[in-house]
């Protein structure tokens, strides 16, 4: 009953959302056009549920083709992110558009946060219960990491100072999410994640 009930909720919640944010979204897609040169959207490649591959939608916050030119992980104060990358990542507007993916049934509102393919490769076993479920958008493990990129501010291999300083602790977050999920268990989070937004 719960996965039915979940993706019946992620489906009106993204619907909805999406409708009512139409020329909000709009307003920053010509923002980013009008600012940097690329496209406004970024189609990031994620591992989903059961290693399926997918492609997760976000607002482009890099410069034309950054991934030529780093790595995945990013840090805060990565010169390949533009200026108006900067504002949409402090307020978590660049994530808006993986509503998309979740209308699409690609991710939830609640679940592990997708991962790129080399750092699913590197999964224990046990890591990967992850991929077991949707990916989504928020999890405990966003309430507990709201910034990475200060995380990783100075560092030097932005990738392996992910997998050693925050991977670890992320992975036992997303893997408590998977032993505890319920309905009510994404109201908490989804409702933590808002009151985030909002103090931020």
């Amino acid at each position: 009953m719960y996965p039915i009930a979940k993706r019946a909720f992620d489906l009106i919640c993204s619907v909805l959302i999406l409708a009512i944010l139409s020329p909000f979204l709009l307003a920053l897609a010509a923002w980013i056009k009008a600012t940097s040169r690329g496209p406004v959207l970024y189609s990031a490649p994620r591992v989903g549920l059961g290693g399926r591959p997918i492609r997760m939608y976000k607002f482009r916050t890099m410069v034309a083709d950054a991934d030529r030119i780093g790595g995945s992980s990013t840090p805060a104060d990565d010169p390949r992110i533009t200026p108006v990358g900067r504002r949409l990542r402090r307020y978590k507007l660049d994530e808006l558009p993986q509503l998309f993916n979740v209308m699409a049934g690609d991710m939830s509102l609640v679940g592990p946060r997708p991962q790129v393919q080399w750092a699913v490769d590197l999964y224990s076993t046990e890591e990967r219960h992850v991929l077991t479920v949707p990916p989504g958008i928020t999890d405990y493990a966003s309430l507990r990491f709201p910034d990475e990129g200060e995380i990783l501010r100075t560092s030097t291999d932005p990738d392996r100072d992910y997998m050693e300083k925050i991977h670890p602790e992320k992975m036992r977050l997303s893997l408590e999410y998977v032993r505890k999920r319920s309905f009510r268990t994404d109201l908490s989070i989804l409702a933590g994640t808002l009151a985030a937004i909002l103090k931020h």
